[in-house]
Protein backbone atom coordinates (compact mmCIF):
# COMPACT_ATOMS: atom_id res chain seq x y z
CA UNK A 1 0.00 0.00 0.00
CA UNK A 2 3.07 1.86 0.02
CA UNK A 3 2.20 3.52 -3.38
CA UNK A 4 -1.50 4.27 -2.14
CA UNK A 5 -2.67 7.58 -0.25
CA UNK A 6 -5.74 7.35 2.09
CA UNK A 7 -7.58 10.28 1.58
CA UNK A 8 -10.65 11.07 4.51
CA UNK A 9 -13.29 13.45 4.69
CA UNK A 10 -15.77 15.52 1.66
CA UNK A 11 -13.41 17.67 0.76
CA UNK A 12 -10.37 15.72 -0.04
CA UNK A 13 -12.71 12.91 -1.81
CA UNK A 14 -14.66 15.15 -4.03
CA UNK A 15 -11.47 17.20 -5.40
CA UNK A 16 -9.64 13.50 -6.02
CA UNK A 17 -12.62 12.83 -7.75
CA UNK A 18 -13.15 16.21 -9.53
CA UNK A 19 -9.26 16.13 -10.74
CA UNK A 20 -8.22 11.99 -11.10
CA UNK A 21 -11.10 10.02 -10.57
CA UNK A 22 -9.47 7.01 -12.36
CA UNK A 23 -6.94 7.40 -9.55
CA UNK A 24 -9.78 5.68 -6.79
CA UNK A 25 -9.20 2.05 -6.37
CA UNK A 26 -11.68 2.06 -3.67
CA UNK A 27 -14.16 4.22 -1.77
CA UNK A 28 -16.02 3.37 1.31
CA UNK A 29 -18.90 5.63 2.73
CA UNK A 30 -20.95 5.21 6.37
CA UNK A 31 -23.74 3.25 5.55
CA UNK A 32 -25.73 4.62 8.07
CA UNK A 33 -25.54 7.95 6.64
CA UNK A 34 -28.90 8.99 4.33
CA UNK A 35 -28.45 13.05 4.45
CA UNK A 36 -28.86 15.08 1.77
CA UNK A 37 -24.54 15.88 1.59
CA UNK A 38 -23.71 11.91 1.40
CA UNK A 39 -26.07 10.90 -1.41
CA UNK A 40 -25.28 14.20 -3.29
CA UNK A 41 -21.43 13.13 -2.93
CA UNK A 42 -22.42 9.08 -3.96
CA UNK A 43 -24.17 10.68 -6.85
CA UNK A 44 -21.05 12.21 -8.05
CA UNK A 45 -19.39 9.17 -7.11
CA UNK A 46 -21.40 6.96 -9.29
CA UNK A 47 -21.64 9.77 -12.22
CA UNK A 48 -17.72 8.74 -12.28
CA UNK A 49 -17.56 4.78 -12.41
CA UNK A 50 -16.57 4.66 -8.70
CA UNK A 51 -18.02 1.46 -6.99
CA UNK A 52 -19.13 3.01 -3.55
CA UNK A 53 -18.86 0.35 -0.75
CA UNK A 54 -21.35 1.05 2.41
CA UNK A 55 -19.71 -0.15 5.40
CA UNK A 56 -19.52 0.32 9.51
CA UNK A 57 -18.22 3.09 11.15
CA UNK A 58 -15.57 1.24 12.64
CA UNK A 59 -14.89 -0.21 9.17
CA UNK A 60 -13.87 3.58 8.60
CA UNK A 61 -12.03 4.49 11.68
CA UNK A 62 -9.60 1.71 10.84
CA UNK A 63 -9.04 2.77 7.67
CA UNK A 64 -8.46 6.25 8.39
CA UNK A 65 -6.29 5.50 11.09
CA UNK A 66 -7.42 8.31 13.66
CA UNK A 67 -7.92 11.10 10.82
CA UNK A 68 -11.51 12.49 10.94
CA UNK A 69 -13.55 10.77 7.97
CA UNK A 70 -16.40 12.41 7.60
CA UNK A 71 -17.90 9.11 6.79
CA UNK A 72 -15.92 9.36 3.47
CA UNK A 73 -12.82 6.86 2.74
CA UNK A 74 -10.69 6.31 -0.36
CA UNK A 75 -7.81 4.39 -1.50
CA UNK A 76 -6.26 6.16 -4.17
CA UNK A 77 -2.58 5.93 -6.24
CA UNK A 78 -0.81 8.52 -5.28
CA UNK A 79 -0.50 11.74 -7.78
CA UNK A 80 2.78 13.52 -8.59
CA UNK A 81 1.78 16.80 -9.85
CA UNK A 82 5.44 18.51 -11.02
CA UNK A 83 8.61 15.93 -10.31
CA UNK A 84 10.70 19.05 -9.94
CA UNK A 85 11.06 22.50 -9.90
CA UNK A 86 12.75 22.34 -13.09
CA UNK A 87 9.54 21.08 -14.86
CA UNK A 88 7.26 23.95 -12.96
CA UNK A 89 9.88 26.97 -14.52
CA UNK A 90 9.81 25.43 -18.07
CA UNK A 91 5.98 25.02 -17.64
CA UNK A 92 5.92 28.94 -16.40
CA UNK A 93 7.90 29.87 -19.43
CA UNK A 94 5.95 28.62 -21.95
CA UNK A 95 3.31 31.16 -20.10
CA UNK A 96 4.89 34.09 -20.09
CA UNK A 97 3.79 34.06 -16.28
CA UNK A 98 6.28 35.33 -13.02
CA UNK A 99 6.81 32.09 -10.64
CA UNK A 100 5.43 32.28 -7.03
CA UNK A 101 6.73 29.34 -4.71
CA UNK A 102 6.32 28.97 -1.06
CA UNK A 103 9.46 27.51 0.73
CA UNK A 104 8.94 25.73 3.92
CA UNK A 105 11.94 24.68 5.92
CA UNK A 106 10.88 21.78 8.03
CA UNK A 107 7.08 22.32 8.45
CA UNK A 108 6.10 18.71 10.39
CA UNK A 109 2.49 19.20 11.54
CA UNK A 110 0.13 18.11 9.11
CA UNK A 111 -2.56 20.91 9.92
CA UNK A 112 -0.21 23.63 9.19
CA UNK A 113 1.59 22.25 5.98
CA UNK A 114 -2.82 21.63 5.15
CA UNK A 115 -3.34 25.29 5.91
CA UNK A 116 -1.02 26.18 3.71
CA UNK A 117 -1.54 24.69 0.89
CA UNK A 118 -4.84 25.44 1.04
CA UNK A 119 -3.85 29.21 0.81
CA UNK A 120 -1.27 28.54 -1.52
CA UNK A 121 -3.71 27.30 -3.91
CA UNK A 122 -5.89 30.28 -3.41
CA UNK A 123 -3.42 32.85 -3.31
CA UNK A 124 -2.01 30.77 -7.06
CA UNK A 125 1.31 29.61 -6.05
CA UNK A 126 2.83 27.34 -8.61
CA UNK A 127 4.27 25.27 -6.07
CA UNK A 128 4.93 24.55 -2.47
CA UNK A 129 8.81 23.06 -1.73
CA UNK A 130 9.91 21.21 1.54
CA UNK A 131 12.95 19.26 2.48
CA UNK A 132 12.41 15.28 2.16
CA UNK A 133 13.80 15.28 5.55
CA UNK A 134 12.58 17.49 7.91
CA UNK A 135 8.86 17.84 6.81
CA UNK A 136 5.38 16.37 6.82
CA UNK A 137 4.60 13.93 3.96
CA UNK A 138 1.00 14.42 2.21
CA UNK A 139 -0.78 12.33 4.69
CA UNK A 140 -4.68 11.71 5.14
CA UNK A 141 -4.46 15.03 7.72
CA UNK A 142 -2.85 16.67 5.40
CA UNK A 143 -5.38 15.64 2.50
CA UNK A 144 -8.03 17.02 4.66
CA UNK A 145 -6.93 19.92 5.74
CA UNK A 146 -6.04 20.96 2.60
CA UNK A 147 -9.55 20.78 1.56
CA UNK A 148 -8.95 19.86 -1.93
CA UNK A 149 -5.53 22.01 -2.34
CA UNK A 150 -3.09 19.09 -2.01
CA UNK A 151 -4.81 18.02 -5.82
CA UNK A 152 -3.89 21.30 -7.47
CA UNK A 153 -0.52 22.69 -5.54
CA UNK A 154 2.64 20.47 -6.34
CA UNK A 155 4.33 19.37 -2.94
CA UNK A 156 7.76 18.93 -3.88
CA UNK A 157 10.08 16.93 -1.53
CA UNK A 158 13.41 17.43 -1.95
CA UNK A 159 16.94 15.75 -0.84
CA UNK A 160 18.81 19.47 -0.65
CA UNK A 161 16.81 22.10 0.25
CA UNK A 162 19.66 24.57 0.16
CA UNK A 163 20.51 23.24 -3.23
CA UNK A 164 17.23 23.45 -5.18
CA UNK A 165 17.18 27.68 -3.22
CA UNK A 166 20.50 27.90 -5.47
CA UNK A 167 18.40 25.82 -8.46
CA UNK A 168 15.70 28.43 -8.43
CA UNK A 169 18.47 31.45 -7.77
CA UNK A 170 20.31 30.33 -10.84
CA UNK A 171 16.80 30.94 -12.78
CA UNK A 172 15.98 34.08 -11.76
CA UNK A 173 13.61 33.06 -8.90
CA UNK A 174 14.18 35.73 -6.34
CA UNK A 175 14.45 34.39 -2.46
CA UNK A 176 12.31 36.00 0.42
CA UNK A 177 12.99 34.98 3.89
CA UNK A 178 10.86 36.03 6.83
CA UNK A 179 13.03 36.66 9.91
CA UNK A 180 12.36 38.61 13.26
CA UNK A 181 15.78 40.27 13.28
CA UNK A 182 15.50 41.58 9.55
CA UNK A 183 15.40 45.25 9.27
CA UNK A 184 13.56 45.23 5.89
CA UNK A 185 9.53 44.84 6.19
CA UNK A 186 7.49 42.39 4.10
CA UNK A 187 5.96 45.04 2.26
CA UNK A 188 9.19 46.79 0.39
CA UNK A 189 9.79 43.74 -1.09
CA UNK A 190 8.99 43.41 -5.00
CA UNK A 191 6.39 40.22 -5.39
CA UNK A 192 5.58 41.08 -8.58
CA UNK A 193 8.59 39.42 -9.59
CA UNK A 194 9.34 35.23 -9.90
CA UNK A 195 9.65 34.99 -6.14
CA UNK A 196 9.29 32.38 -3.78
CA UNK A 197 8.49 33.23 0.06
CA UNK A 198 10.52 30.78 2.67
CA UNK A 199 9.47 30.17 6.36
CA UNK A 200 10.86 28.87 8.88
CA UNK A 201 9.73 26.09 10.76
CA UNK A 202 7.64 26.17 13.87
CA UNK A 203 9.17 27.66 16.77
CA UNK A 204 12.39 27.34 15.53
CA UNK A 205 12.61 29.07 12.05
CA UNK A 206 14.60 28.73 8.80
CA UNK A 207 17.97 26.97 9.47
CA UNK A 208 21.31 28.67 9.17
CA UNK A 209 21.93 27.58 5.61
CA UNK A 210 18.38 28.38 4.27
CA UNK A 211 18.74 31.94 5.77
CA UNK A 212 22.12 32.22 4.30
CA UNK A 213 20.96 31.21 1.21
CA UNK A 214 17.96 33.79 1.17
CA UNK A 215 18.17 36.73 -1.35
CA UNK A 216 16.11 38.88 1.14
CA UNK A 217 15.36 38.64 4.80
CA UNK A 218 12.05 40.77 5.75
CA UNK A 219 10.04 40.95 8.89
CA UNK A 220 5.96 40.61 8.68
CA UNK A 221 5.18 43.36 11.36
CA UNK A 222 3.69 43.15 14.50
CA UNK A 223 1.91 45.71 16.40
CA UNK A 224 0.48 43.40 19.41
CA UNK A 225 2.12 41.23 22.39
CA UNK A 226 2.97 38.14 20.55
CA UNK A 227 6.12 37.63 18.95
CA UNK A 228 5.44 35.76 15.84
CA UNK A 229 2.42 33.70 13.56
CA UNK A 230 2.05 30.54 13.28
CA UNK A 231 3.53 29.57 9.78
CA UNK A 232 0.49 28.83 7.74
CA UNK A 233 -0.88 32.59 9.23
CA UNK A 234 2.61 34.12 8.08
CA UNK A 235 2.45 32.29 4.90
CA UNK A 236 -0.53 33.74 4.31
CA UNK A 237 0.02 37.30 5.03
CA UNK A 238 2.84 36.96 2.73
CA UNK A 239 1.43 35.11 0.00
CA UNK A 240 -0.92 37.36 -0.24
CA UNK A 241 1.08 40.89 -0.46
CA UNK A 242 2.05 39.24 -3.58
CA UNK A 243 -1.63 38.40 -4.75
CA UNK A 244 -1.90 42.53 -4.25
CA UNK A 245 0.99 43.83 -5.79
CA UNK A 246 0.60 41.37 -8.97
CA UNK A 247 -3.24 42.72 -8.94
CA UNK A 248 -1.85 46.47 -9.21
Amino acid sequence: MSSHQVLTGFHAVVARLRHAPDSIKELYVEASRRDKRMQGFIEQAQAANIKVRPVATDRLDGLARGTRHQGVVALAEARTLALDVDEVLDLLEDRAEPALFLILDGVTDPHNLGACLRTADAAGVHAVIAPRDRAVGLNSTVQRVASGAAETVPYIMVTNLARTMRQLKARDVWLVGTDDEASASMHQVDARRAMAWVMGAEGEGMRRLTRETCDELVTIPMLGSVESLNVSVASAVCLYESVRQRQT
